[in-house]
């Protein structure tokens, strides 16, 4: 993983941004006049930019303009604080940071799931805090921050914490080189019900959070990326909070897979559980399934009991939790059966293209 996926600050309302990148002064030019609202017939690339250098100036607009399949968005960069959500219809949607760097390009909102609407009709709940909502298939994210700021210490009144980044529930979505920033529940790889076992890719992607920040029921793949546990000037004592809450419905047979990566911590050691499971009262059956394969663990997972329990009447011992050739100080096998590990015969079930099937992230047709 390269080195500048460190933390970005995110203060309220202050996300840190870089200069904008040769390939973002070649796409928009410093004095580039505003380009007439819509796609011109036949035209598949839209260009938006803050500053007013595009064709829209923020992304909601660029994808209510962009419609029908295929269509690619490239960010200008800056920050875009606003709430987007790709629909249903927007299938093939591609967004693109221009200059290369996610960090230069950073889409933030700050709703969590206590957050009152404005219209009096209640709080957003999880799944309404999203800052960035993505219901189409085969949409793909190149280069792109996704981020929640929404922070606890402004709002010691809260009980509903989670503030998620981005919802993803659709098929065949493909992060590449991207960033997911929050606290609680940042990165909710999920699916549109319960019969749709929807399939998600990330490859050298950065993600923090404190609480179940990895979460959801999607088939999910995590390839060369890194999850960094943030400390929590809330809490006195372990632990922390916890990377991964799988909810995976037990007729999926491929939940979350974590390969050739690594978790970091900014918190003391052995203060973060590696996961714990979700069975959400929408789905009591469910049974999480985690495997995380070839990947380092750093100090701040607690290797004497890398795991938890969500609820104790479904404990983890029960659920699809698996490790192989992990390394690191969270990797030590401390006590006995408190990390179970794939024999060489599973583990050759347990790649990418077991998980993914039909489908090769990456290629035009996906």
């Amino acid at each position: 993983m390269p080195s500048h996926y460190s933390r970005t600050p995110l203060g309220r309302r202050t996300v840190l941004t870089t200069g904008a990148g040769a390939a973002a002064a070649l796409a928009f030019g410093a004095a580039a006049p505003a380009r007439a609202a819509g796609p011109r017939p036949g035209r598949r690339t839209l260009y938006v930019d803050p500053a007013g250098g595009g064709d829209h100036t923020t992304v909601q607009a660029a994808v209510d303009a962009a419609s029908g399949p295929g269509f690619t968005l490239v960010l200008a960069p800056g920050t875009y604080r606003e709430t987007v959500t790709v629909p249903e219809t927007s299938t093939g949607l591609t967004l693109v940071g221009a200059s290369g760097d996610p960090r230069d390009t950073v889409v933030v909102y700050d709703n969590a799931a206590g957050t009152p609407k404005p219209d009096g009709s209640g709080t957003y709940g999880t799944s309404g805090s999203a800052t960035t909502t993505v219901r189409a298939a085969g949409f793909t994210a190149r280069a792109v921050t996704f981020a929640n700021d929404w922070l606890r210490a402004d709002h010691p009144d809260y009980t509903g914490t989670q503030a998620v980044a981005i919802k993803v529930t659709g098929d065949r979505s493909a992060f590449l080189g991207c960033r997911f920033l929050g606290h609680q529940d940042t990165l909710y790889a999920d699916t549109a019900d319960l019969g749709a076992f929807a399939r998600q890719y990330f490859r050298d992607c950065y993600v923090e959070g404190d609480v179940d920040f990895v979460f959801g029921r999607a088939t999910a793949v995590f390839e060369h990326c890194r999850f960094h546990t943030l400390t929590r000037s809330d809490l006195a004592g372990a632990p922390y909070g916890f990377v991964f809450a799988p909810s995976t419905a037990v007729a999926n047979p491929r939940g979350y897979l974590v390969s050739r990566s690594r978790v970091t911590s900014g918190a003391p050691d052995a203060y973060y559980k590696l996961a714990r499971p979700w069975v959400p009262s929408s789905d009591t059956t469910a049974r999480p399934m985690l495997t995380v394969r070839d990947t380092h663990l750093g100090p701040g997972i607690d290797a004497v009991a890398p795991y938890a329990n969500m609820r104790e009447a479904h404990p983890w011992q029960a659920q699809r939790f698996a490790e192989y050739r992990n390394t690191g100080p969270g990797a030590e096998i401390t006590v006995p059966g408190n990390r179970p590990q794939l024999t060489r015969k599973q583990a050759a079930s347990a790649t990418r293209a077991a998980y993914l099937g039909d489908w090769t992230p990456g290629r035009k047709d996906h």
